[in-house]
């Protein structure tokens, strides 16, 4: 079993940045073998794919309206994934999940295993 803890949320103005981080856990989570992606969700929307890395780090893919302001990373020693997010605009607003996939990189929720609680990412204009 794997636990994933997101930190890192808040509220920020139109144009400023957050970072978000998700640490994973687990006595027999291995981490590495894993993709892990970004979701969120805004209230009364479905939850949708932000970004996602495999599982050496090697290779990211995004959702249309975040690339070139997002960044995802990850440290497989730390068992860290972080988003790295600029340029926020009020239709960033939304919880944003992590999550890990052990048998592919994929953009669907349905794809993916685990998922943390989520954490809060409000941008007022």
């Amino acid at each position: 079993q794997g636990q994933l803890r997101e930190s890192g949320g808040g509220s920020v103005q139109e144009g400023g940045s957050l970072r978000l981080s998700c640490a994973a856990s687990g006595r027999t989570f291995t981490f590495s073998s894993h993709a892990m992606a970004w979701f969120r969700q805004a209230p009364g929307k479905e939850r949708e794919f932000v970004a996602g890395i495999n599982r050496g780090g090697s290779r990211s893919y995004y959702e249309d309206s975040v690339k070139g302001r997002f960044t995802i990373s990850r440290d497989n020693a730390k068992n860290t994934v972080a988003l790295q997010m600029n340029s926020l605009k009020p239709e960033d607003t939304a919880v944003y999940y992590c999550a890990a996939d052990l048998y592919g990189s994929g953009y669907k929720t349905s794809e993916y295993e685990y998922w943390g609680q989520g954490t809060q990412v409000t941008v007022s204009s």
